[in-house]
């Protein structure tokens, strides 16, 4: 018996995925759907504008969730693919008159492109090591937006001032209205795919790869092809998410896409339970709004209260919102039964 023979034998046997672990069901989706169809009709500007960051925000976890929970690669490089989304959008609007909806889909081609070819050397590392290099193009990425050779299109250190659309055929809702509804129909569209990727032969492979990557080899599946074909995707909706970004907040600069951001939206996807896509919209929300409790709670200490916060929440719920998804799911059924 081979050496590869002895590893598929006494690796333990992987539970198949039920087809409904990576989403919700349909009655809790539509509901979903109506919460946010509905909420933003209630309340004032400034909460439909967090709403749509919410929402970005959300796209850029998800994205990271398809990489670490889906393929089992850990990146802390997220932040770099968002600024080139942002920048590919924010330049093709201000410079070259293109329609933003135009922008995104070549934006995610380019990130695609990007993570793509990003992900063929970060093919021979893996674990922590992985971790580092991403780690490395989060922090070299802010500094090269700044090189003067690129000033004439970024704005170099100023940053660019990106124009808000205003909602087309003369539709009586304010930009923000608007460009809430939009991002809510790129985010719906985007999360149907990436659970018909991961429910594919694709996102079997991905699985099959975080699992046992010696097993899955043994299998027949192209290690280095699906591992640089995760990066590229999570690369690509990342840079969606950029370009989505920019547009929302009317404007880029470097130091807005620091690693701080890589770590938050990492933060996201651990909150929101990894693998678990529904839950990167909650871990989206953690990152959004815990930070302005915190400083409720007090403005000194906003970071150590911050930190408390988290810590509770890993330590009593360490899956995530998945878990807490299952303990609900699991009561409701009880109470069914009686």
């Amino acid at each position: 018996m081979s050496a590869v023979d002895e590893v598929v034998t006494e690796a333990p046997a992987v539970e198949a995925v039920p087809k409904r672990a990576m989403t919700l069901g349909y009655g809790t989706s539509l509901v979903m759907l109506a919460l946010f169809l509905i909420v933003p009709l209630l309340v004032k500007n400034f909460i439909v504008f967090q709403l749509t960051m919410l929402l970005i925000y959300g796209l850029a976890v998800l994205a990271l969730n398809i990489l670490t929970g889906g393929s089992g690669q850990f990146s802390l490089g997220q932040s770099a693919f968002y600024a080139v989304g942002a920048y590919t959008s924010a330049i093709l609007m201000e410079h070259a008159g293109v329609n933003y909806a135009l922008t995104l889909p070549i934006a995610g081609v380019i990130c695609f492109a990007f993570g793509f070819l990003f992900g063929q050397p970060a093919l021979r590392l893996s674990g922590v090591y992985l971790a580092l290099a991403t780690f490395a193009l989060a922090t070299a990425m802010p500094q090269l937006l700044k090189l003067g050779y690129f000033e004439h299109w970024t704005g170099g250190v100023q940053g660019l001032v990106v124009t808000k659309p205003d909602a087309p055929f003369g539709l009586p809702m304010s930009q923000d209205m608007w460009l809430y509804y939009f991002t809510l129909a790129v985010t719906i569209a985007i999360y149907i795919f990436s659970v018909n990727l991961l429910r594919s032969r694709s996102g079997r492979a991905f699985m099959a790869i975080r699992d046992n990557e010696i097993a899955a080899s043994a299998m027949g599946v192209d290690v280095a092809l699906y591992k640089t074909l995760a990066f590229g995707v999570s690369a690509g909706i990342t840079g969606v998410a950029g370009g989505l970004g920019a547009i929302a907040v009317q404007f880029v600069a470097p130091d807005s896409y620091t690693i701080t951001l890589a770590i938050s939206l990492f933060l996201g996807m651990v909150v929101g339970g990894v693998g678990w896509l529904p839950g990167s919209i909650v871990g989206s929300a953690f990152i959004i709004f815990v930070p302005n409790i915190a400083e409720g709670i007090s403005k000194g200490l906003s970071g150590a209260v911050f930190g408390v916060l988290l810590f509770l929440v890993i330590f009593l719920v360490p899956h995530g919102a998945r878990q807490v998804a299952i303990v609900a799911q699991q009561l409701v059924g009880k109470l069914k039964k009686n």
